[in-house]
């Protein structure tokens, strides 16, 4: 059976300088790369599309783990979701604080917790109860030359994320994010919000959505995808006409990657530019923005 995996570094303007357009999409195809190498190993979806967003939760350009925009106080709080498409299991967390790698944190939640989301001081709590690592707040905001990222970069995209399909025909979606730079303390976005951020069931799609959370979680756009590869729609064309339904109903601005139930990919954003790449068997690692 083939394999399929495809991740975004976020939907947004990228009106950056070329060397951080360029770390972004090499981030992207390092991602893709590594969950593929996963999956053609025999290894799960779940596993794929956790490794790959841990990848882009690591490169300062993109807004989440290391590079996360601060919010009004300064403070970084991040959210995240994985999902598992065989039985519809899921993660999630939302406000969280100093953790490098807040999609595993979420897998943590689904695996360990007894619950499906844990937010804030809840999430903190529950991160110290199972010794996972913790990071100074200097590490997400801080690349290689000690200037704050978002202070020299302001325009970027918003939330990384993956999709994989694994040789058992089972999917996974995941999404982490670092949110809007200077929202509310507290503020949630779409990212760990169950079919808003993300989406997987191995009977449609597996989906992950980035852009304006306020207007996305609105028109529930992951799930709305998997909807639309349900009346026959493939991945792609799934894709599309949900972001003419964001744009329709809300006016909003985003992306999304998906894979669907015969392992096809699909993209689709109204934003400027949206960082993505995606790999398909052995074929070569086709990447753009």
């Amino acid at each position: 059976m083939s394999i399929a995996i495809i991740v975004h570094g976020g939907a947004g303007d990228w009106t950056i300088a070329a060397e951080r357009r360029e770390e972004a999409l090499r981030a992207c195809v390092a991602a893709a790369e590594k969950g593929r190498a996963i999956l053609l190993d025999g290894g799960s979806a779940l596993d794929a599309v956790e490794a790959a967003v841990n990848i882009l939760e690591d490169c300062p350009v993109l807004d989440a783990g290391r590079g996360s925009y601060p919010n009004a106080e300064g403070n970084v709080e991040m959210d995240a979701l994985i999902m598992d498409g065989r039985d519809l299991s899921m993660g999630a967390i939302a406000a969280i604080q100093r953790v490098r790698h807040p999609i595993s944190l979420a897998r943590r939640v689904m695996v360990d917790s007894g619950h499906n989301f844990l937010v804030g001081v809840g999430a903190d709590a529950f991160a110290d109860s199972i010794g996972f690592p913790r990071c100074a707040v200097a590490d997400l905001l801080v690349p290689g030359e000690g200037e704050p990222v978002h202070e020299l970069t302001p325009a970027l995209g918003d939330t990384v994320g993956a999709v994989a399909y694994d040789m058992r025909g089972d999917l996974a979606a995941a999404t982490s994010t670092g949110g809007t730079a200077n929202k509310l303390p507290g503020r949630v976005g779409d990212s760990p919000q169950v079919g808003s951020g993300a989406y997987a069931d191995n009977w449609t799609a597996g989906v992950s959505a980035t852009g304006y959370g306020e207007a996305l979680m609105r028109v529930v756009i992951s799930k709305r995808v998997c909807d639309f590869v349900g009346t026959g729609l493939s991945a792609w064309s799934a894709c599309e006409s949900a972001i003419r339904v964001l744009e329709e109903r809300t006016g909003g601005q985003g992306g999304l990657i998906a894979v669907d139930a015969r392992g096809h990919v699909g993209w689709a954003y109204n934003t400027q530019a949206m960082p993505y790449a995606f790999a398909v068997d052995n074929d070569p690692v086709i990447s753009a923005m």
